[in-house]
């Protein structure tokens, strides 16, 4: 799996757990992601706007017309299974099957089996800045 093609091609990215913190981690990276020119759709059920985006509070609830090219999971591990769940119910109304991203240290091999057994890429314990800083300029 190539991971800078990955981001080159990616247009819009869900981040789950984005904060409106901006001393988190989920907040930095969704807003340098913006900065990028990527598309961020905030997922957080306490919010209805963050970085100026309308904020969802799980990815079942973002409109279907909305095309999603990478779930960026910024939840402890063990919900990133029901994540990845709410990615493969999503896909079967929109048919499009966005790569699943986990953060380093959100890696959990009951998503990860979940999202390859129903056709999902599947990215473990990868910092999407850190890759996207590699991508050549």
């Amino acid at each position: 799996m190539d991971l800078q093609s990955i981001l080159a091609n990616a247009k819009t990215i869900a981040v789950v757990g984005c904060s409106p913190r901006t001393s988190r981690t989920s907040h930095r990276i969704a807003r340098y992601l913006q900065e990028q020119g990527f598309r961020i759709i905030p997922i957080n059920p306490y919010h209805e706007e963050l970085l100026g985006e309308p904020c969802y509070p799980d990815l079942v609830s973002i409109p279907d017309d909305l095309v999603i090219d990478i779930v960026d999971i910024f939840r402890r591990p063990q919900f990133a299974p029901d994540v990845v769940n709410d990615a493969i119910e999503r896909s079967k109304r929109t048919g499009h099957k966005p790569v699943i991203w986990t953060q380093i240290g959100v890696h959990s091999q009951e998503a990860q089996r979940a999202a390859e057994e129903a056709g999902f890429e599947y990215v473990a314990n990868r910092c999407t800045l850190v890759e996207h800083g590699r991508l050549p300029a």
